[in-house]
């Protein structure tokens, strides 16, 4: 088989990262975690896990990830991060490919998003793909503070097994990162040069509808319509906070 680093970044996951590691042995032959300075039990979990730790500075999202990728060794990557867990399919389908001789350069993996114990098969979630196991010469990680991106050189194939993401542990996890997220979104848009206007209240009612009903995310029953609801307040929270920074640019 050939070598296989899973490279990820952290921050303060004690509670999901031992599940992700947990689901990397005999996957991968290396383990690269770069961390934010956590101030739980992150790095001893990690260190108890053999991984190869390193501390550093958070800048933003692609810059952290491909730090993370520079200390990698092995012939092919895996990125994932600590809220993700490989299942028993896409674990043996990756240690099948990499015994033999793997065609392209990278490789697509599906994702099965889960919520409030549920996964989420409607709205759009039950057809996620990532391009997240590759050559490791071939990829790099570009983006900026919130959405970073993996560019490869090649051709990319897909894999069937998926990849398990459980992005929120329950409604009060969603809820202290929410805060987080939307200040980092509504942040590049004002770098962007983007504005508020009134006619943003209306994308998080016309998003809700088209997840839930267009989508059919209601079938996904109360864990669907609470996702998607708490979507929309989170569409429509990141341009408030994107009206505050304008009127703060403007009084300036």
């Amino acid at each position: 088989m050939k070598s296989l680093s899973a490279v990820l970044i952290t921050f303060n996951e004690e509670q999901d990262l031992p599940a992700c590691l947990e689901s990397l042995a005999g996957v991968a032959s290396e383990i690269v975690v770069v961390d934010s300075a956590s101030t739980d039990k992150t790095q001893e979990i990690a260190a108890r896990g053999n991984a190869k730790l390193s501390v550093r500075a958070f800048t933003d999202y692609a810059d952290q990830k491909q730090a993370a990728l520079e200390r990698a060794t092995g012939e092919w990557v895996l990125s994932i991060d600590a809220d993700e867990r490989l299942s028993a399919e896409l674990a043996s389908e990756i240690k099948a490919l990499l015994s033999g001789d793997p065609p392209a350069s990278g490789y697509e993996i599906p994702y099965a998003v889960h919520f409030m114990g549920q996964r989420m098969r409607f709205g759009g979630l039950g057809c996620e793909r990532h391009v997240r196991l590759f050559r490791r010469t071939s990829g790099r990680f570009v983006g900026g503070e919130l959405h970073e991106g993996l560019e490869v050189s090649g051709s990319i194939g897909r894999l069937e097994g998926r990849m398990v993401h459980v992005p929120y542990r329950d409604l009060g996890d969603y809820l202290s990162k929410l805060d987080r997220y939307t200040t980092l979104a509504a942040q590049k848009r004002y770098a962007q040069g983007r504005r508020f206007s009134p006619l943003h209240h209306l994308l998080p009612l016309w998003e809700l509808f088209v997840r839930l009903v267009l989508r059919l995310g209601v079938l996904d029953g109360t864990p669907g319509v609470a996702w998607w609801g708490l979507a929309s307040f989170h569409t429509w929270t990141k341009f408030l906070k994107l009206r505050e920074m304008g009127r703060t640019g403007a009084e300036r």
